[in-house]
């Protein structure tokens, strides 16, 4: 069987991600990769030392990934389930530990991996 792990996240889609289209909002993102940039830090910052509740109700009320309705609850995954720098992330932190800022094609993620 395949190591996994689960984890929650919050992505900020900009004008350069692969599909820019907020899956929370249905509206086209207009923001660009700096300011998405500008933004994600602000949150970062705010989040430090934040519970796992905290960061479910921040991804909720600002991921544009879909997941935002389940508190950025991905759930299990395996390795090459999800994109290179993603997944690379995930597998590095400890459980409860949040990651940096992550970029992908689908734009930047905070990650907290939770199993």
């Amino acid at each position: 069987m395949s190591e996994t792990v689960q984890a929650r996240h919050l992505l900020c889609k900009h004008t350069g991600s692969r599909n820019p289209i907020s899956r929370r909002t249905n509206q086209t993102i207009t923001m660009t990769p700096e300011e998405a940039m500008s933004e994600i830090t602000s949150i970062l910052s705010s989040l430090k030392g934040c519970s796992e509740a905290d960061f479910a109700s921040a991804s909720a009320e600002r991921s544009d990934c879909g997941s935002f309705a389940n508190g950025g609850d991905l759930g299990a995954f395996p390795r090459g389930a999800m994109q290179k720098p993603f997944e690379d992330a995930t597998f590095a932190l400890a459980v409860g530990e949040m990651s940096g800022i992550v970029s992908t094609d689908s734009g930047l993620h905070i990650i907290l991996r939770t199993a």
